[in-house]
């Protein structure tokens, strides 16, 4: 097995594809108990399988809005071997995505009587980006349409990459670390006049306080966000505190994103809410803009997933 991930790993790092920035944006999706959309290592993390199905929903009311949706799967395969899938299909106005992921994480025991772990994750990312055209207006006859002689027929477009990341707990504590889109982009050198560095690089952790009754958790958490392209990052402050109940929980949570070279001012807020009954897992998040963009969303974003979790067991958190 060690000499597969090696193989692979090797491969990640030599092999020239037409490669392109393949990241839709997380929005709240791993608050919703799913950090697996963000990170492969999550993949397997425990003796779970996971699958979840989440529609985010922007500018409502609006021709055209822009939505997402994502189904992913994950589970654990050996012992030390998880796996899982994310397949997105995105709309937004004239523009088509539709790509999946194909992850592979391995876990490691450091030191059990204090639950100490490390993961490594990778991914394989293939998306799917199409201009629809036809909508366009272009007829030089028609003198009560506008004309672009710039609009013609747009070709699809496939484009591969792939994502390293790393993950450590400790007992109640994790952080996980990431590398997306690694491969960088083709471009012509004579019209250079895109990013060719595509390179995300992403931090997330946090701690999970439980209180003395072990009827209530509350786990702070941040993540980071730092795109090589422009040198811009962003940062999410998040709260979530959980009630434990007979055959679940409930919770209910906020997030905070931040452009940290805009005086720390914040662009969202999103308040967050959950539940898990049983096997059955729903979440809900609605993202209000305080930025400038904030007159175009009036309505806010929406984010609603449902899951179902396969374990024998019972429910259990991670």
């Amino acid at each position: 097995m060690k000499r597969i991930v090696f193989i692979i790993v090797l491969l990640t790092l030599t092999v020239r594809l037409y490669s392109q920035e393949l990241k839709l944006a997380p929005y709240t999706q791993y608050l919703v108990e799913n950090p697996f959309v963000i990170s492969p290592a999550y993949a397997g993390i425990d003796d779970m399988q996971r699958i979840r199905l989440t529609g985010v929903f922007q500018w409502i009311g609006m021709k055209d809005a822009p939505n997402t949706q994502t189904l992913s799967y994950d589970r654990r395969f050996s012992e030390r071997s998880g796996a899982g899938i994310i397949i997105y299909n995105d709309k937004n106005g004239n523009t088509r995505q539709f790509g999946f992921q194909l992850s592979y994480a391995h876990h490691l025991t450091i030191d059990q009587s204090n639950d100490q772990y490390i993961s490594f994750g990778l991914s394989y990312k293939f998306n799917h980006f199409k201009i629809n055209t036809n909508d366009f207006v272009n007829d030089p006859y028609d003198l009560n349409t506008p004309t672009d002689p710039y609009v013609g027929t747009t070709d699809p477009i496939s484009n591969h990459n792939f994502e390293l990341s790393v993950l450590y707990r400790i007992e109640r504590y994790y952080v996980s670390i990431n590398a997306s889109n690694i491969l960088n982009k083709n471009v012509d050198e004579f019209f250079r006049t895109e990013p060719w560095k595509l390179r995300n690089y992403y931090l997330f952790t946090g701690y999970t306080f439980v209180s003395k009754s072990e009827e209530f958790e509350y786990e702070p958490s941040v993540y980071f966000k730092y795109f090589e392209s422009d040198r811009r990052s962003m940062t999410d402050i998040n709260f979530k505190a959980r009630k434990i109940t007979q055959d679940g929980y409930i919770w209910a949570g906020f997030s905070t994103r931040f452009v940290n070279d805009q005086s720390f001012k914040p662009v969202s807020i999103s308040p967050l809410i959950g539940l898990t009954k049983q096997n059955f897992y729903v979440g809900y998040g609605f993202q209000w803009d305080v930025n400038e963009a904030s007159v175009l969303n009036n309505a806010g974003t929406h984010l609603l997933t449902l899951g179902y979790n396969f374990d024998d067991n019972g429910p259990r958190r991670y």
